[in-house]
């Protein structure tokens, strides 16, 4: 099982990196999390590198992806190499998750046609601009794509994809585990809460 985290140069650590350390919570064979980028490097909006852990066509090939937010993903969007690749994300075969400003990037993919979506403040205006309705909550899911707004939403789309992929208590334990001491059960509860209503029935309930 392969879930690719796109991450594109300028790219806020918040967003790729928290996904990254919930993600590998799970230690099932065959579980693999990885940083999708376009080169073999690429440098955060805070000067952090982090070297290529798989690239975007693997990604497209992941069984489930998470699009990365970053201080330049309208160059992203504009840039024909990388969106000729990422017309290969299909949500009929793999679960599609996109962070903040990642929402622009499936809006231009034109996987949230018809589809609302979260995303931070920042990236409103453009993903509005772009035909999309923008809804004022942390998380949406529809079917097999969801978008979260909001750097420290990031655990939300990680519990989201183990929940569809390991079950509830998988999601469930990674969750608890990076969550703040004394806080635990709280912080648990209360992303159930955001995630719930969008999990087909078969999956739903963190806890």
């Amino acid at each position: 099982m392969h879930i690719a985290i796109l991450t594109f140069d300028g790219y806020n650590e918040l967003d790729s990196l928290i996904a990254l350390g919930v993600l590998n919570r799970i230690r099932t064979d065959g579980w693999r999390v990885t940083i999708a980028t376009p080169s073999p490097k690429v440098t955060s909006m805070n000067g952090v590198v982090i070297e290529q852990m798989s690239t975007l066509e693997e990604a497209c090939a992941a069984d489930a992806v998470i699009v990365g937010s970053g201080i330049a993903t309208r160059e992203v969007v504009e840039n024909p190499a990388i969106m000729r690749v990422l017309r290969g994300l299909d949500p009929s075969r793999q679960l599609i998750a996109a962070q903040c400003s990642g929402a622009l990037v499936l809006a231009k993919l034109g996987l949230l046609d018809g589809v609302p979506a979260c995303t931070d403040l920042t990236t409103r205006p453009w993903v509005v601009a772009a035909g999309v309705e923008v809804l004022n909550q942390p998380f949406y899911a529809k079917d097999n794509v969801a978008t979260a707004g909001g750097c420290l939403a990031s655990p939300y789309l990680a519990a989201w994809i183990i929940t569809r992929l390991q079950g509830r208590d998988a999601a469930e334990s990674a969750l608890h585990y990076v969550a703040p001491v004394g806080e635990k059960e709280l912080y648990v509860e209360h992303a159930r809460r955001n995630i719930t209503p969008y999990l087909p029935l078969a999956s739903q309930t963190l806890a």
